[in-house]
């Protein structure tokens, strides 16, 4: 979310009062920061960053630790110091720097990342993949990669959680088939060039994260698909610090499904069992034709207003204006918004599953079985728009 507070009107040359356009405003300062980032790279490591704003590049992000062989951009364990400053200070004008905006969001799932490279690292079991990052690779990925630059080797290793993964690394994890976790193997890139005029593409992921901003005359004309999922699903550092990157997600739903009556829960119960998000990676346009589950419009005016703060963690992972704006549609198709779900509500057992799905707004929050941490679940969810994805810039049909 955005951060400084902005005047609510400028003089214009002539002295008259004018309102400010603050979206206008954000995506110059966006625009800025994206070319300072730029300025700080080599000519081969721009033309990793810089490319062309087509449905291929917009369309490669995965939910998988699967490094560059699914998604573009420069890796942000290549970056020095200076350019890695320049890379956080680009997020954190998209995304906010203040307590519980995109930014925090986005930094903790790297932490995230972390521990568990720090867990597979300092795993005793000989299943471990022979290309797997070693816990030198790990800290120093960490050093140099993390979104927090004073960050140190060891604050990622002592993040991780007291408890040990339970069996061995499984096949996806760690290194195999180029699979590995760290904040070292996430990947920034621009689609298109920064403009506030033109149209163009902020594009960040990794692990569990995928970031697409899509910014159109001077506006951000979409601010999905955005991916964000974690494991573990909370944990303590050494300093005390517990991270629970998901938490505010989780617990807004929570409150949602916790507000429905016994007929409400039948009416919203789906027939169908998940193992993971309906519209995860590579299913762009696949919205179900009929929507599923108790209409926003049966609910109480208490229930309605517990719909809509559910929704809004996901929102808030991009500048205030923008957010403020979707929040707005939302709030005028709500009547028309879905509340479904699958499994148990508590959002704590492999399956658990909820869905809001509006004439725009479609969010999808599932549980899973641990990967690395296996006695646990974790957490995927995604957030798309029925006609932003992308900014609406490609046809899915």
């Amino acid at each position: 979310m955005a951060n400084a507070s902005t005047p609510a009107a400028e003089k214009s040359a002539a002295g008259v009062q004018r309102p400010v356009d603050k979206q206008a405003k954000g995506t110059a300062a966006v625009v800025s920061a994206a070319n300072a980032f730029l300025n700080t790279l080599t000519s081969d490591q721009q033309a990793s960053t810089l490319l062309d704003l087509t449905q291929a590049n917009a369309t490669a992000w995965s939910n998988l630790p699967c490094g560059g062989t699914c998604r573009p951009g420069i890796q942000f364990s290549t970056l020095s110091d200076d350019q890695l400053a320049a890379a956080e200070a680009l997020l954190k004008t998209a995304l906010g720097t203040g307590k519980d905006t995109g930014y925090e969001h986005v930094l903790q799932t790297l932490k995230a990342d972390d521990v568990l490279a720090s867990a597979e690292s300092t795993s005793s079991s000989s299943a471990a993949p022979t290309d797997a990052p070693t816990a030198t690779d790990s800290a120093s990925a960490t050093d140099s990669a993390s979104a927090d630059p004073s960050a140190t080797a060891t604050d990622s290793a002592s993040a991780a959680p007291t408890d040990v993964p339970t069996g061995a690394p499984p096949s996806g994890g760690g290194g195999a088939g180029g699979f590995s976790y760290g904040s070292g193997y996430y990947y920034l890139a621009l689609l298109g060039t920064p403009s506030k005029t033109g149209t163009w593409q902020l594009h960040f992921g990794g692990h569990h994260l995928a970031v697409n901003i899509t910014y159109k005359d001077g506006k951000v004309s979409g601010a999905s698909p955005f991916f964000t999922g974690v494991e573990p699903t909370s944990w303590t550092a050494d300093d005390g610090t517990t991270y629970a990157p998901l938490a505010k997600f989780r617990d807004g739903l929570l409150k949602l499904t916790g507000s429905l009556s016994t007929s409400q829960l039948a009416e919203a119960k789906l027939s169908e069992s998940f193992s993971d998000v309906l519209l995860g990676p590579g299913k762009d346009g696949d919205f179900p034709e009929t929507k599923e589950g108790i209409k926003a419009s049966e609910l109480s005016p208490k229930q309605k207003k517990l719909v809509l703060a559910a929704i809004h963690p996901w929102i808030a992972d991009v500048d205030d204006a923008t957010a403020a704006q979707l929040m707005k549609t939302y709030a005028k198709e709500l009547d028309q918004t879905y509340v479904a779900y699958s499994g148990g509500t508590g959002l704590d057992t492999q399956g658990d599953y909820v869905r809001i799905d509006g004439p725009s707004v479609w969010v999808e929050f599932v549980c899973q079985n641990g990967v690395v941490y296996q006695d646990q679940v974790h957490y995927h969810t995604v957030y798309r728009d029925h006609t932003r994805d992308y900014g609406n810039e490609f046809s899915f049909s």
